[in-house]
């Protein structure tokens, strides 16, 4: 019997993959005015392929992570990253809206980052990773996916600038390829006893799954985690214009956003080692809302949007590691791709939801002020509802919790 990957390697693979994977989404945005002057689309249009790749990734997740889950991370990388890469190279050289856009980048692509973003990689180096250290580690992963975009962003602004917006997809496809080839050191099968068991069906598996309160309860409050980030992300750069200040201060804000990020994923999982992750699920949507009445009770600057941003970039994706502490406490390891993918479509739901929220109050009111306050009571349902939360185990049939 060949012996898997060493836990470094899994470890270093599985973050580069997902600063590439993630990264290159994180970008899109960089073609919105080239794309629109070269096609004569307009940016709703731009906007729908984006929403489209959001919500293809969240529906495919659960799927893709159970293929992951029987197959192992090998695989789903390989078929995912090739998908992924296909989608930008038809982005790339097609000249007609829906093909490239709503099929290159929508569809091909979120089904790309289905297996190559959060779900199988987090699975894989949870597998590999001992309980002790299992939670840090699941932090370093999920914070690597936004360091891509300090490369890949002023990387694509050169490429645009040198060989046009298509040249500078197509250099995207390259570094998605050698994702792909990186992939092929991450191993294959399975690891570790809890996943050497006969698999439960899908649908035995989601009914095992929603028959837990507390997973249901956590499914909930990730709705309420991408409901916010989606909403910033999308419509930050807007509002700030309709304060009065340079569109340079919202690019600030979003790269402030992924450096703390960075350090506050890597940081939230080392807490997670020490401290109940639930209760450290609930401190971060509160600290959100908290920073989001804040920000809105004094006049807002480029300073306090800075502040702002530092904040919650450093409460952006720690939830991730706690949420698969989570997981893996409750039913264990073998079916970990797969429920990581149903809570993280309630997420992308969340997501897809406060992206659109942002447009129609902006539509209807002028401005953004209601769907702020949106954002403040969703964020503090889920911090209510994430405190008590029910983090009993309740292995699957015949698996060990982890």
């Amino acid at each position: 019997m060949t012996a898997g990957p060493s836990l470094r390697t899994v470890v270093i693979v599985a973050a580069l993959v997902m600063s590439v994977s993630m990264g290159l989404r994180q970008c899109f945005g960089l073609f919105l005015g080239p794309v629109g002057e070269d096609l004569g689309v307009a940016a709703a249009s731009f906007g729908f392929a984006v929403a489209l790749h959001n919500l293809v990734w969240g529906l495919a997740q659960p799927f893709v992570g159970a293929l992951g889950d029987r197959f192992g991370p090998r695989p789903v990388l390989l078929g995912c990253g090739v998908l992924y890469a296909a989608g930008l190279l038809l982005m790339a050289t097609s000249r007609t809206p829906w093909i490239g856009l709503d099929l290159g980048m929508g569809v091909l692509t979120g089904l790309g980052i289905a297996g190559t973003g959060f779900g199988v990689l987090l699975g894989a180096v949870s597998r590999a990773a001992p309980p002790e250290r299992r939670s840090a580690l699941l932090g370093l992963v999920s914070g690597a996916g936004s360091m891509g975009i300090l490369v890949l962003a002023p990387a694509g602004d050169v490429m645009i600038a040198a060989f046009g917006w298509r040249g500078a997809v197509l250099g995207y496809a390259a570094a998605c390829g050698a994702m792909v080839a990186v992939s092929v050191f991450i191993g294959g099968a399975p690891r570790g006893p809890a996943v050497r068991v006969p698999a439960l069906p899908l649908g035995a598996t989601l009914r095992a799954a929603l028959a837990h309160r507390g997973f249901v309860v956590m499914s909930v409050a990730f709705f309420a985690c991408g409901f916010q980030l989606m909403f910033i992300t999308t419509h930050l750069p807007r509002f700030l214009g309709l304060c009065g200040l340079a569109p340079a201060v919202g690019a600030q804000a979003l790269a402030v956003i992924g450096v703390c990020n960075a350090f506050g994923s890597y940081g939230f999982g080392l807490l997670g080692q020490r401290f109940s992750p639930k209760r450290l699920l609930a401190g971060i949507y509160a600290i959100r809302t908290i920073a989001i009445v804040a920000y809105l009770s004094a006049p807002v600057s480029a300073a306090s949007t800075l502040v702002f941003a530092a904040v919650m970039g450093a409460t952006w994706l720690g939830v991730v590691p706690l949420v698969s502490a989570l997981i893996g406490r409750l039913f264990g390891l073998a079916r970990f791709n797969m429920l990581f993918g149903v809570v993280f479509l309630g997420h992308q739901l969340g997501g897809f939801a406060g992206a659109w929220m942002g447009g129609l109050v902006l539509d209807a009111t002028g401005g953004y002020a209601a769907a702020w306050w949106a954002l403040v009571a969703v964020g503090a349902t889920a911090a209510l509802l994430q405190w008590p939360m029910d983090d009993r185990p309740r292995p699957m049939p015949g698996v060990a919790p982890a």
